[in-house]
């Protein structure tokens, strides 16, 4: 189990994701569509399609 910080926020993509994306392409999906930065200790969560794969973005420093 990866203890977070208290402080870490949880962002939950709406609707689904494209699977075949790598981290890269879901960090610049963070940084266009949310505005912020990847790289900043939140959590971003990605569902696919068919809601059985998640992908979750966490860069920890």
């Amino acid at each position: 189990m990866i203890g977070l910080p208290s402080n870490t926020r949880v962002w939950i993509a709406a609707g689904h994701t494209d699977m075949r994306k790598g981290f890269d392409g879901l960090a610049a999906m963070v940084q266009t569509a949310l505005a912020t930065n990847p790289f900043c200790g939140h959590v971003f969560v990605f569902r696919g399609k068919r809601g059985d794969i998640v992908k979750l973005l966490w860069f920890d420093g």
